[in-house]
């Protein structure tokens, strides 16, 4: 028999638990109650206890659930089987998943021993930000978009939304170094009827450090490392201590690639922000070219945190499209088709006007 999860659901009537960003509380759609996260922490934080340390029916692991190996071939070493305490369906999920929902009863649903001992994070930023939210900033993202498709605002469609709690190692440290640059200064005069530039070269040397405090870097080999790094900032005012509290009504997983192999991710980042303050000191020149530089990055403490994140993935013309963003601040990114038709025609219109004047200014110097 598969293992058992915990389910949240409402203590006065039943139904399923939902945080919500708004109110800050997890709230049933079916009686109108709500709650604390310190009040359902301590409701159900020993049933997670029980539910994590209790084997199923076989007394297996549960790497080695029931169904796994027979039902899906080659990935079963990536998958678990879980059961629903409400109707006792069989969830099948992957590996690293922390948090779901039941999708015969809807009741969420947290995985134990994902989150215990070593596993539990430090920190989570719940969700401030709705579903229909992250609909409406997906279609403002559409706007002002010169080269989309007229086609695309309407016809593409929303295959799947949903928030997910990303794991994330945070990052403490400096990076310090220096750097060299070549830039120049030029000015124009005359002399008699010549007219006459002068060009100017300086060496230009600089160094500094910069101290980094929680640089996050994504810890799931699920998600897009470039959508994940273009989503930030996050506001860390708002970090929390961990409870499973915030779950209910999302996804979430447990890390999947470990600090050592995060880390040469979050040094290349501090490089290159170093590299940015540096060379943002370099003012005053026409030109500025980095010869070569020196850089090296001294950690410090490393913080396990779950940061909110809507993944929307849509489809249009058979092709799928997907978009990334901050459940506490908004920010949004993802990929769009380009019509090149547009793009071909705003080319031509400023290109073949000019083309046509630098004809004739020719021709009036002939």
């Amino acid at each position: 028999m598969a293992e058992q999860v915990t389910n949240y659901q409402c203590p006065s009537c039943m139904g399923p638990l939902h945080f919500e960003g708004a109110s800050g509380r997890l709230e049933c759609e079916y009686c109108g109650s709500s709650f604390s996260v310190a009040e359902i922490e301590a409701l159900y934080g020993e049933k997670d206890r029980q539910a994590a340390q209790t084997p199923g029916e076989t007394g297996d692991h549960p790497e080695n659930a029931s169904g796994a190996d027979t039902d899906w071939g080659e990935d079963a070493g990536n998958m678990r089987a879980y059961t629903c305490p409400s109707c006792g369906a069989e969830l099948i999920c992957d590996a690293t998943t922390a948090a779901t929902a039941c999708p015969y009863c809807g009741n969420p649903a947290v995985v134990p021993g994902q989150f215990g001992g070593t596993l539990r994070p430090e920190y989570v930023i719940p969700f401030k930000l709705s579903k229909e939210e992250a609909v409406t900033a997906l279609r403002r993202h559409y706007r002002g978009k010169p080269f989309l498709p007229k086609t695309f605002t309407d016809e593409n469609h929303i295959l799947e939304i949903k928030g997910v709690y990303v794991p994330f190692w945070m990052f403490d440290g400096t990076a310090q170094g220096s750097a060299r640059y070549e830039a120049t200064r030029s000015r124009l005069y005359r002399r008699g009827d010549e007219e006459i530039t002068e060009t100017r070269h300086y060496d230009v040397y600089r160094a500094g450090s910069v101290t980094f405090e929680r640089l996050p870097v994504d810890a799931s080999s699920k998600m897009p490392d470039d959508y994940m790094d273009s989503i930030e900032p996050y506001d860390y005012s708002e970090l929390k201590p961990f409870s499973t509290g915030y779950l209910p009504g999302f996804l979430a997983d447990k890390y999947d690639v470990t600090v050592e192999q995060c880390r040469e991710r979050a040094e290349l980042r501090c490089q290159n922000s170093l590299e940015e303050a540096l060379r943002g000191t370099v003012e005053g020149y026409e030109t500025c070219l980095r010869r070569d530089g020196t850089a090296r990055v001294r950690h410090g403490k490393v913080s396990y945190a779950l940061l909110p994140v809507w993944m929307l993935s849509t489809k249009w013309k058979g092709k799928n499209y997907l978009f990334a963003m901050n459940g506490q601040t908004g920010r949004l990114v993802g990929d769009l088709p380009v019509s090149w038709g547009k793009f071909w025609g705003l080319f031509a219109a400023i290109f073949v006007p000019l083309s046509i004047l630098g004809i004739v200014i020719s021709c009036m110097m002939v």
